[in-house]
C-alpha cells in the first residue's frame, strides 16, 4: 500500500467505475477523511459504494474542495472545471486513478498505449501477445477493467490503454515502454478547439517512458526533444511494410517477418496497428515466434471495422469505434483496395466540433455514397450534395445502402461522430447495426 495516503483527507469526484475501484482501495489506507462527490442527481455506480461512505449529489462546492489533500478526479471530469481549478490553484493535489495506480505499481514493467485511434485494438493485440508468451499480465485503464480491479501482486506485466482524460491527472507513472499511436482531431470540445492541446495531453505519456515508440509518418507523436527508441510507419524502416505487386509484408529494419494475408484483422490501419504492437513486445522482450503466432490469430475487436458478413457480393463491415474523423478515413483508406468497386459510407451522429472536410475527398472516389444521419448530418450532408444523402437513422441508412449497393461493393458504418445523439454509446451502435445486418435476407430467399 501507499503509506503516502495516510492521514490525508481525499475526495473523490466523479461516481464512473473507474472511481468506484479507487475507493475500495483508497479505504484501505488509514486515511484521516473520505468524500465521494458527483454532479448528477443519479449517477450510476451507487450500489457498489461500500457501506459508510459519505456521498454528496449536486454541484461541487469550491470552499469545500480546498480543505482536502489531494482530488481523486475521473477522466469524465475536466481539470479545468472552475471548481477543481480552484482547488488545485489553493494546494490541493489533483490525480486520477491512474496516477495513483502508477505510485502503487513501482517494480512490474507497465506498457502505455494512447492515440487518437487503434489504441484499443493494438492494447488488446499486446495483452494477447503477452498471453502467448504465457506472461501472466492485465490489460485495463480505458481499455475494459478500471486499474484498481486488474492490481494483482501476480501480475508480471501490464498493458494500458491511456486516453487523454486519463493522462491530464497523470504525472508519475513510470512505463517499460509507451507509444502515441497517432493525434487528429478528437474531443477537441475539451481541448478549448485545440489540437495543441489535446496533443499536449497525449504527449504526458512519455514523461516516464524507457521505450518511446512513434509514427514516423505523425510528426505530433514526436516527443519535443525528438527522441526515441523506434518507429513505425507506412514504409519499410525501423518497423514498416513492403509492398510487393502479390502482397505486402510487416518487415522489422528491412526484413520480412510476415505476410498480412496471414493476419484476421484487415485494412492498412491495423497493419499499422501490427506493427506498433511488435515493437512494443520487443520493448519488453517477446520472443518474434510468439508474437507472429500471435498475430496470426488475434481475431480483432467488436466494432473496429469488423466484418460482419457477406450478402449477395456485397460485404458489410461494422466500424462504430470510428468516432471521429480520422478513425473513418483509417477505415475507408484501409478496405479500399479490397473494394475497389466503391465503399457506401454510413455516417453521422454528434461530432464533437470537429472539421468534416477531409472525409469530402473520398466522395465519388473510394467511397460511392454515403449515408447521413443524427444530430451533426448536415454537416456531412454538405460536403458534396452529389455523393450525399439525408436519412433519418441508421436503419433507414443501411435499408437505403441495401437498395443501392452492387456485388464487390462494401457498405461500411464507420459514422466519424460520436453516438450519444440516438445511442447510449458506440457499443450499442454497432450491436443494432450487426443486428440489422444479420436479419437482412438474400435475394433468393
Amino acid at each position: 500500500m501507499n503509506k503516502d495516503l495516510n492521514g490525508k483527507k481525499i475526495a473523490v469526484l466523479g461516481l464512473g467505475i473507474s472511481n468506484v475501484a479507487v475507493i475500495s482501495y483508497l479505504l484501505k489506507h488509514d486515511l484521516k477523511a473520505l468524500g465521494v462527490y458527483d454532479t448528477r442527481a443519479n449517477p450510476p455506480y451507487v450500489d457498489d459504494l461500500p457501506s459508510g461512505i459519505d456521498l454528496r449529489l449536486g454541484p461541487l462546492n469550491i470552499e469545500e474542495l480546498k480543505t482536502y489533500d489531494m482530488l481523486v478526479v475521473s477522466p469524465g471530469l475536466s481539470i479545468s472545471l472552475p471548481e477543481i481549478a480552484a482547488a488545485g490553484n489553493a494546494g490541493v493535489e489533483i490525480v486520477g486513478d491512474v496516477e495513483l495506480f502508477g505510485r502503487e505499481v513501482t517494480d512490474v514493467p507497465i506498457i502505455g498505449i494512447t492515440g487518437s485511434n487503434g489504441k484499443s485494438t493494438v492494447t488488446a493485440l499486446v495483452g494477447y501477445i503477452l498471453e502467448k508468451a504465457g506472461i501472466p499480465s492485465a490489460v485495463g485503464a480505458n481499455f475494459g477493467n478500471a486499474v484498481f480491479d486488474i492490481y494483482s501482486k501476480r501480475n508480471r506485466m501490464y498493458v494500458l490503454e491511456l486516453s487523454s482524460f486519463e493522462l491530464e491527472t497523470t504525472s508519475s507513472l513510470h512505463l517499460k515502454a509507451g507509444v502515441i499511436l497517432n493525434v487528429s482531431e478528437d474531443h477537441l470540445d475539451r481541448y478549448e478547439g485545440s489540437i495543441d492541446k489535446y496533443r499536449d495531453a497525449k504527449h504526458r505519456i512519455f514523461m516516464h517512458c524507457d521505450n518511446i515508440i512513434v509514427n514516423r509518418d505523425d510528426p505530433r507523436t514526436f516527443p519535443a526533444n525528438g527522441h526515441y527508441a523506434a518507429s513505425f510507419g507506412l514504409d519499410d524502416l525501423s518497423y514498416g511494410r513492403e509492398e510487393t505487386p502479390e502482397t505486402t509484408y510487416l518487415t522489422v529494419n528491412g526484413r520480412r517477418v510476415l505476410d498480412v494475408k496471414d493476419l484476421i484483422i484487415c485494412g492498412r490501419h491495423n497493419e499499422l496497428n501490427a506493427l506498433a504492437a511488435m515493437a512494443l513486445a520487443d520493448a519488453v522482450g517477446i520472443d518474434r515466434n510468439v508474437q507472429i503466432e500471435a498475430l496470426k490469430t488475434f481475431p480483432g475487436l467488436e466494432h473496429r471495422c469488423q466484418l460482419i458478413r457477406e450478402l449477395d457480393g456485397v460485404s458489410y463491415y461494422n466500424d462504430s469505434k470510428a468516432t471521429n474523423v480520422a478513425s473513418a478515413q483509417a477505415a475507408i483508406e484501409g478496405l479500399c483496395s479490397r473494394h475497389p468497386q466503391g465503399i457506401i459510407l454510413l455516417a453521422g451522429g454528434l461530432g464533437k466540433g470537429q472539421d468534416f472536410t477531409p472525409l469530402k475527398r473520398y466522395l465519388g472516389k473510394e467511397v460511392s455514397a454515403m449515408f447521413c444521419f443524427g444530430k451533426d448530418a448536415d454537416k456531412l450532408l454538405s460536403l458534396d450534395e452529389k455523393y450525399t444523402h439525408s436519412v433519418l437513422n441508421l436503419r433507414q441508412a443501411l435499408n437505403s445502402a441495401v437498395q443501392m449497393a452492387r456485388p464487390g461493393q462494401a457498405i461500411l458504418l464507420s459514422p466519424a461522430c460520436a453516438s450519444f445523439d440516438q445511442f447510449k454509446g458506440f457499443e450499442e451502435r454497432g450491436r443494432v447495426f450487426v443486428n440489422l445486418v444479420r436479419h437482412l435476407k438474400a435475394d433468393e430467399e
